[in-house]
C-alpha cells in the first residue's frame, strides 16, 4: 500500500505525488473497499474512533456523514435524531425529538457517541461526536481519501456553503484533495447540483436507494459515481452506468453501500462494480483478497 511504503531518495522526486494520495486502485476487477461511516462494524459510527479502525485495517477511503448543528457547526451524525447512536434521552431527558439541529455544539459535545447498546461498556464508549474539521484533521494525519455525504441536508439551508467553507478552510480543496482525496455525495440531485455550480471541479456522488438505470444519463451531467443499495444493484445497472461518462470525463464510477457479508462482496466483485461501503471494512478486505 502506497501510502504506507517507505521510498528511497532516489524514488522520492518519481513517487511524491503518488505517496501523497491515498493508495491506487489498481485492479479493476477487485472493488475498491470503502469503511461506512469510518467503520461502523469496529468502532461506534461517525466518530474519529472509526476513521482510526479503518486506517489501522488499512483502508484508503472512508464515508461519513455530516448535519449542521443549532449554531452552525457542522458535525458527524447520521440520523436526523441523536436517540440511537448518542446518551441524548439520558443528557437531556426533556428535549424530546432530539433532532441534531436543535442542539448547539456545546451540547452536542456533552453527548457520548459510543453510548448505544453496542458500545457502552467498551473501549469506545467515551467517543464523542466529531466536527467535520476534526475529521478533515484526522484523514489528513493518516492519509486517507473521503466521500462526504451531505445528509437531510433540506434541514440544514445553505449547508452546502457551510461545507465548502470548511473544506476549504482545512486546505481540501487545493488540487491534490479535490482530484484524489474528496467525493461529496448526497441523496438529493439539487444539493449537488448547486455544489456544481460553486465548485465544478469537486467530484460528486448521488446516492440511489433503488438502482435506476432510466436515471442514468441524467446523473452523468452532474455526478461522478452512483451509490446504489447493493440488493438493488445489477449486472445491467453496472454496464449501463460504466457506458456512461460524468462531468470530468470518466465513466460514472458505481459504489454500492452496505456490504456487510461475504456473500453480497463476492457478489458486487462479479458483477465489477467499482467499490462498496461497509461497516467491516477489514472482513471485507480479506474476503476479496486485498
Amino acid at each position: 500500500m502506497l501510502k504506507r511504503t517507505c521510498i528511497t531518495t532516489s524514488l522520492a522526486l518519481t513517487l511524491s505525488v503518488s505517496v501523497l494520495a491515498p493508495a491506487a486502485h489498481a485492479d479493476p476487477a477487485t472493488p475498491l473497499v470503502i469503511g461506512h461511516r469510518g467503520a461502523a462494524g469496529l468502532a461506534p459510527e461517525n466518530t474519529l474512533e472509526a476513521v482510526d479502525r479503518a486506517d489501522r485495517a488499512g483502508i484508503d477511503w472512508v464515508e461519513v456523514d455530516v448535519q449542521r448543528s443549532k449554531d452552525g457547526v457542522l458535525v458527524l451524525m447520521h440520523d436526523q435524531d441523536l436517540v440511537r447512536t448518542t446518551d441524548a434521552e439520558k443528557v437531556f431527558p426533556h428535549r424530546a425529538p432530539w433532532k441534531v439541529g436543535d442542539f448547539t455544539y456545546a451540547e452536542l459535545k456533552r453527548l457520548r457517541a459510543g453510548a448505544s447498546p453496542q458500545w457502552k461498556a467498551s473501549r469506545y464508549e467515551r467517543a464523542g461526536i466529531p466536527t467535520l474539521g476534526q475529521v478533515l484533521d484526522r484523514l489528513d494525519r493518516n492519509n486517507q481519501g473521503l466521500l462526504l455525504e451531505l445528509k437531510w441536508p433540506g434541514n440544514f439551508p445553505g449547508v452546502v456553503q457551510d461545507t465548502l467553507r470548511v473544506l476549504g478552510r482545512k486546505g481540501w480543496l487545493d488540487a491534490h484533495h479535490v482530484h484524489n482525496r474528496l467525493y461529496v455525495i448526497s441523496f438529493l440531485a439539487s444539493t449537488l447540483k448547486t455544489l456544481r455550480k460553486e465548485r465544478p471541479d469537486i467530484k460528486l456522488g448521488i446516492c440511489d436507494d433503488r438502482a435506476s438505470t432510466g436515471k442514468l444519463a441524467s446523473y452523468a451531467r452532474f455526478a461522478d459515481a452512483v451509490n446504489p443499495q447493493h440488493t438493488a444493484t445489477t449486472a445491467d445497472f453496472v454496464r449501463r452506468a460504466h457506458a456512461l461518462k460524468g462531468p470530468h470525463g470518466t465513466p460514472l464510477k458505481v459504489w454500492p453501500y452496505t456490504v456487510n457479508t461475504s456473500t453480497q462482496a463476492r457478489r458486487l466483485r462479479d458483477l465489477r462494480v467499482d467499490g462498496f461501503t461497509t461497516d467491516f471494512p477489514d472482513k471485507m478486505r480479506h474476503v476479496l483478497g486485498h
